[in-house]
């Protein structure tokens, strides 16, 4: 008990000789645990795999061969997906030209008929200047009897 109560009132940073004890201690621990502990459950976890046949193995073998397919099934759904985003996007192209193209034509189709509806305006503008001077000239001509013969 004074032993104790030594210890504890002289707490030191640094070690000193106490140190090779404990060192040779846990040495001692480490042999005995080995000799008693470690070494017949080891040939206790040996004799149990040699028994089991390699099992073990076979196991880790089935285990690998499912890791590797997995691989294989996920590169194949990438690789899929990749193609149908392609697909999609070559289809989307398409259909883009396939709109472009049809507003173009529609354009094109709208522009000429409005050009060929403004022709035909002018013509029956300058149809009709003919026929009102016509008119007029035979009003005009009418007039001039009406005011003659009056």
């Amino acid at each position: 008990m004074v032993l104790l109560a030594f210890a504890e009132s002289t707490i030191q940073l640094f070690p000193d000789g106490t140190i090779f004890i404990h060192i040779a201690l846990i040495l001692i621990m480490i042999y005995v645990l080995n000799r008693t502990f470690f070494r017949p459950i080891n040939a206790i976890l040996e004799s149990r795999e040699r028994q089991k046949g390699g099992r073990g193995g076979e196991a880790e073998e089935i285990l690998s061969e499912v890791s590797k397919k997995q691989k294989e099934y996920e590169a194949a759904m990438l690789a899929a997906r990749n193609e149908s985003y392609e697909l999609i996007e070559s289809e989307r192209s398409a259909a883009m030209e396939s709109y472009q193209r049809a507003v173009s034509d529609a354009k094109a189709a709208a522009a000429k008929r409005i050009a060929d509806e403004k022709a035909s305006v002018t013509e029956q503008v300058s149809e009709a200047r003919v026929a009102i001077a016509l008119e007029a000239n035979k009003t005009a001509e009418k007039i001039a009897a009406n005011i003659l013969n009056g």
